[in-house]
């Protein structure tokens, strides 16, 4: 049976650019990392556990925020090259990029026989949809085309600087299930 994550992806309209919010893990193996290792705040759950509650739970300990009020659009799975399947849903809102992480357990130095304690998350931040796709972990770049879809938005549109200010483009994430 594959390992089972679900998570969201958070994101907001700002100056009229689509922005999502991304969490980099913690922990020594991730420190240095940076293109291609964020993530959608997510995590594992049981069989039998509500998929879409463990997305929820998963923010809130990955953060320390809850999750904005709003619609939960559901995203298509997507399986991970390690064989893990991936469940998300898509919301908008806004949260701080100062969060709280839950921690976990680790011997390191490795063979040392002294465990530290590490965030699951260290760090997070609001991406443009082309920033984010290169941070992002290559196995989870379909959650941003289908919102990019559900969105009707472009990665090719011009800039906040450039487009007019008094005509934003709007965006909704209504459709039907």
């Amino acid at each position: 049976m594959p390992k089972l994550s679900a998570g969201i992806l958070l994101f907001r309209i700002n100056d009229g650019r689509l922005e999502v919010f991304l969490v980099h893990p913690g922990g020594p193996f991730w420190k240095n990392k940076d293109v291609g290792a964020w993530s959608i705040p997510k995590g594992e759950y049981e069989p039998g556990e509500d998929p879409q509650s463990a997305a929820q739970r998963e923010f809130e300990e990955e953060t320390g925020h809850a999750l904005p009020r709003g619609e939960l659009v559901p995203l298509s799975e997507i399986k991970q090259p390690s064989g893990k399947i991936v469940s998300a849903w898509a919301i908008q809102g806004n949260c701080s990029v100062d969060i709280q992480s839950n921690t976990f357990s680790l011997e390191w130095p490795p063979k040392s026989g002294k465990t530290k304690e590490f965030p699951e998350v260290d760090r997070a931040g609001w991406f443009e949809i082309a920033v984010a796709r290169a941070k992002l972990l290559p196995g989870q770049h379909g959650f941003l085309d289908q919102l990019t879809t559900i969105l009707g938005y472009s990665e090719n549109e011009p800039s906040a600087e450039s487009a007019q200010a008094d005509s934003p483009k709007q965006h909704s994430i209504s459709r039907a299930h």
